[in-house]
């Protein structure tokens, strides 16, 4: 799991014009919250955030006005034209302290020789782990498998200290039969002809 520093600066402005006006500064306008203390608006630098949200349950050290907070980000709002940040809310952690996140699920191997095809039928996992040992993604195997075979969540290998918070028989992957399309009739005259 990454872990990102970033300086943020309090901010006591606040509605669209100051929002505008931090975003012109190539800076982001955020939100901490967490563990019943009043939220904390903050400035935090545009293009450090970026590359650090690249990371899925990236872990944020914040040093806010000298204070050191970790943080991971709970919500993400992107302009929907050119892609940059908008505004992001932060839930403060604490070292030891368990989270509900969501990981990816990755594959590897081959299927099985044939017309096989892979359905994803969860492409996330919902877990609950160490603020500070989050998992980015877990990897299951599908080597040799044939249509009707299934992976549920319960099969996925977890990181240690890691626990499913979904139903443990909940179908992630799933193999399926590629099915041929039926000729139309006209394409059969064709061919008969």
């Amino acid at each position: 799991m990454a872990d990102v520093k970033l300086a943020a600066e309090t901010r006591t402005e606040f509605g669209k014009g100051a929002a505008r006006r931090i975003r012109r500064e190539n800076k982001v306008p955020a939100v901490v919250y967490g563990h019943g203390a009043e939220p904390v608006h903050v400035t935090l630098p545009g293009h450090q955030l970026q590359l650090a949200l690249r990371t899925a349950n990236v872990l944020l050290t914040l040093d806010i006005d000298g204070k050191t907070e970790l943080a991971i980000p709970k919500a993400v709002q992107r302009d929907a034209i050119r892609g940059s940040l908008v505004h992001v809310d932060l839930l403060t952690v604490k070292s030891g302290e368990k989270v509900t996140v969501e990981v990816y699920v990755h594959t590897e191997g081959e299927l099985a020789p044939g017309a096989y095809l892979l359905e994803h039928v969860l492409s996330t996992l919902t877990v609950e782990a160490e603020a500070t040992h989050i998992p980015e993604s877990v990897t299951v195997s599908i080597a040799g498998l044939e249509a009707g075979a299934a992976i549920l969540a319960k099969d996925i290998p977890l990181p240690e200290g890691t626990t499913l918070v979904i139903d443990e028989d909940a179908v992630v992957l799933q193999v399926l039969a590629a099915q041929a399309e039926e000729a139309s009739a006209e394409e059969a005259e064709t061919t008969e002809a």
